[in-house]
């Protein structure tokens, strides 16, 4: 934890102090925001099953794939730096979040919501800057909780994104002709709207 690190947590800290009014709407975001993003990745299928599209509709199915990876990989490198949480590490701040034992970074809600983010943006603009948005008010709910500290939502947000970004380029085209190959099976009402069959594109 850097000094500007601790500094712009303590200023998050006492923003959180003098807005009560918005703890409820702040916690239940930190804490269960993660069903929104969820719905996105849902919502990201469902958009698109009437493209007809198999690249289109590879991107969605990785999507929620790359975001379980980027977070198992995030969990080894929490283990390793095994930096202790702000209400661990300073005493005297306001604390709405649980008290945990894992180590503080990166934020694993964090890492979860940039993957989320960039794969939906490999597909669906629209739903990837409502997610980009959800994921920087995630990233700050997680501070102002006082669960973490900024520079573990910052990185998390970049692994989640880099993670998912790299995936996708690597496994994009095997995952594009296994979606093709159930276009045009019994399951093609998972991937299509379309009730004819089609090829991939260019």
């Amino acid at each position: 934890m850097t000094t500007i690190d601790h500094e712009l947590f303590l200023h998050i800290n006492d923003f959180a102090r003098a807005t009560g009014w918005l703890h409820p709407l702040i916690y239940g975001w930190a804490n269960y925001g993660v069903v929104v993003f969820a719905a996105l990745l849902l919502m990201g299928w469902w958009r698109a099953r009437r493209r007809a599209d198999p690249s289109v509709m590879a991107a969605a199915l990785w999507a929620p794939v790359a975001t379980a990876l980027a977070v198992t990989i995030n969990q080894p490198i929490v283990a390793l730096v095994a930096e202790p949480r702000p209400y661990t590490a300073i005493p005297g701040i306001l604390v709405l979040a649980h008290h945990s034992t894992d180590p503080s970074f990166p934020s694993d809600h964090a890492v979860m919501a940039g993957a989320v983010a960039a794969s939906l943006f490999t597909f669906d603009l629209l739903l990837g800057e409502i997610a980009g948005v959800a994921a920087v008010l995630m990233a700050f709910a997680r501070v102002y909780i006082g669960a973490h500290f900024p520079t573990d939502v910052v990185v998390g947000l970049g692994l989640g994104v880099v993670v998912a970004i790299v995936s996708w380029l690597i496994v994009h085209r095997a995952v594009t002709k296994g979606v093709q190959l159930l276009y045009n099976s019994r399951l093609h009402v998972l991937m299509t709207t379309s009730p004819h069959a089609v090829t991939a594109s260019s």
